[in-house]
């Protein structure tokens, strides 16, 4: 598919009905899962809540997990949402089969900790992964975070796509997300289903099915410093950053784990409080310094239209 030069992506359909799901864990196909374990014990605090049957279950101690290793070549097996909107699963369900979607049961061993009775679905999206959402769980582990030494919350999902348009208009006209924010070719957008500016983006790298990053949240900017030189401590590569986000504001710095899956740590990202404000999603020039404020510098991997 050829990028396009200008496109504006549109909102309709459900579009704003979710006004309370986050994400809730993703699973990776790692080749080494002990390093990989070994790797987010150590820098993110993460520790193993449970075996699997072809990998490991990690979280922070208390309540739902937030990842799944498991073996195989580098991949995105798949990602989730917890649904805190009233009615919202069923909602989604039966907006998926409506619009012709194969929608099956959520194998309970995916919700764990559930708030009480646990219910789910997945779906495959429009590039092919299964995505999964299920009604509320507990996250007592998430609430005991030492925010200096550890992310107090997965937060976003960046998938990468070969049609952003496509993956957009699912998750706005049929799941029932909002656009935040895009580029003004349609390359990258920013997708909102609670308060925070995002918690799914998608961007054009020519094919998908893939992860382009997924992020944790850092509580404020003390706690940000105090990561950048945690990293460094901890003789973890940066990869791209200190910087500031144009789409969100938020802070950001990335690194890579063994298995080369870019993480981003971010704080103070822009909210959205007040549901009485029609908000048009702004639209930003395809070049490095929308998606950098601090001097537009990228890694090997970021493209954007203009760069």
């Amino acid at each position: 598919m050829e990028r396009p030069t200008r496109t504006v992506l549109q909102e309709k359909g459900a579009v704003g009905t979710l006004r309370e799901t986050a994400v809730s864990h993703i699973g990776f196909y790692v080749p080494d899962i002990e390093a990989a374990e070994a790797f987010y014990g150590r820098v993110l605090g993460l520790i193993r809540h449970e075996e699997l049957t072809n990998g490991v279950r990690l979280g922070w101690g208390g309540g739902h997990h937030v990842i799944d290793l498991l073996e195989g070549p580098k991949g995105l097996a798949y990602y989730a949402f917890e649904v805190r909107d009233s009615n919202g699963l069923a909602g989604i369900r039966e907006r998926l089969e409506a619009a012709g979607h194969a929608v099956r049961e959520l194998e309970a061993g995916h919700i764990t900790a559930p708030v009480g009775k646990p219910q789910g679905i997945a779906v495959l999206d429009p590039d092919g992964t299964e995505v999964h959402f299920h009604s509320q769980v507990q996250r007592q582990g998430e609430n005991a975070a030492d925010t200096g030494r550890r992310p107090i919350k997965f937060q976003h999902t960046t998938l990468g796509s070969g049609n952003v348009p496509r993956m957009v208009s699912f998750y706005t006209d049929t799941v029932g997300f909002r656009i935040s924010d895009q580029l003004q070719d349609g390359n990258f957008c920013w997708l909102r289903s609670d308060r925070d500016h995002h918690t799914l983006a998608v961007v054009y790298t020519g094919k998908g099915g893939d992860i382009d990053h997924y992020s944790y949240d850092l509580a404020e900017w003390e706690d940000f410093k105090a990561w950048c030189d945690r990293l460094t401590e901890l003789g973890v590569n940066v990869a791209w950053g200190p910087g500031r986000h144009g789409p969100g504001n938020n802070l950001f710095v990335f690194f890579d784990d063994p298995a080369g899956n870019h993480i981003e740590l971010s704080a103070e990202m822009e909210k959205f409080h007040d549901d009485r404000v029609t908000y048009v999603p702004r639209r930003w020039e395809p070049i490095p310094n929308s998606v950098n404020l601090w001097g537009g510098q990228l890694p090997t991997w970021r493209k954007v239209s203009a760069s």
